[in-house]
């Protein structure tokens, strides 16, 4: 299991038992960390089982009467299965809710292609309205959690096993200054600051680290990166994902953006995440071949 999401369940049950407004949904996914928090408020700890399609309704309808819904369940099971339901009761209605997932890009490597999610944000993009939260350390999700819960925003918040080996003082809505280099910036995402900083060694790059992919940081990325410089972005999931969401803070700059993440394809190969990692050229050693050849 996890660090990000035993801090994720100890954090939403925390605030369920402060807050009487806060209510989780679950989808027979960590429910042994929600065991207390379901006894003493059955009310508003509830599991669904395997629909998720339900879940996004129930939360749907307890955001209606009040509540600010957690809703917790695995990346391709609350950001795609059901992304309808997503679309129209939160994102069309304007509803509050905070949608939690586990296992992406694929943590889950060895079940197959319905347990892998490197598309989560990209769909949650489509939404408009939707926040997408990216936390590259278990600190980073209880700090993004208690700063967006309850501000009737519809929130998207992706927790993997991957995490960076130490946290920042993040907050949603804003790009944390690594360091300041000249010409080139490096923009990070999430659980993939530490790699990044180690494959880049002393490279003179300014690195931005991004938890917060829409609404995109465009005043912190529009002061680091000169009018003809170059951008880098290390992404968890597909490729080109994050400059989506970038490019209006660029669109009048000649500037240009290069992606490293997930490739746009099926994985049919099984094993565990950092062998996935590997094959794909996002460990560090990869990672150290592409960007030196990007930075030449």
């Amino acid at each position: 299991m996890s660090a990000m999401r035993e801090r994720f369940a100890r954090t939403a049950s925390a605030l369920v038992e402060a807050d009487p407004r806060a209510a989780v949904v679950l989808s027979d996914i960590s429910l042994d960390y929600f065991e207390r928090a379901m006894q003493a408020h059955p009310d508003r700890v509830v599991n669904v089982g395997i629909m998720e399609q339900t879940a996004i309704g129930v939360a749907a309808g307890m955001a209606m009467e009040g509540f600010h819904p957690i809703v917790h369940t695995l990346a391709p099971f609350v950001a795609e299965r059901p992304f309808e339901q997503l679309k129209v009761d939160f994102g069309y209605q304007g509803l509050g809710g905070t949608f939690v997932s586990a296992g992406a890009s694929y943590d889950y490597a060895t079940s197959g292609c319905t347990h892998h999610a490197p598309g989560d944000v990209q769909a949650m993009l489509a939404i408009p309205g939707m926040r997408v939260l990216v936390p590259g350390h278990a600190d980073e999700v209880e700090r993004l959690l208690r700063g967006t819960f309850g501000d009737g925003v519809p929130t998207y918040l992706r927790t993997t096993i991957a995490e960076n080996a130490a946290s920042f003082p993040i907050e949603a809505g804003r790009l944390h200054i690594v360091r300041r280099g000249t010409h080139t910036t490096v923009v990070a995402v999430g659980p993939m600051l530490s790699r990044t900083l180690e494959a880049l060694g002393g490279a003179d790059v300014t690195v931005l680290y991004a938890t917060t992919i829409t609404p995109f940081d465009s005043e912190t990325v529009r002061s680091a990166v000169a009018d003809d410089g170059t951008v880098l972005v290390v992404e968890p999931y597909y490729a080109g994902t994050t400059a989506l969401a970038m490019r209006p803070a660029l669109e009048d700059r000649a500037v240009r953006v290069a992606s490293v993440g997930v490739p746009r394809r099926f994985l049919h190969q099984y094993g565990q995440p950092e062998e996935h990692d590997a094959a794909l050229g996002l460990d560090v050693a990869g990672l150290r071949r592409r960007l030196t050849v990007l930075l030449a």
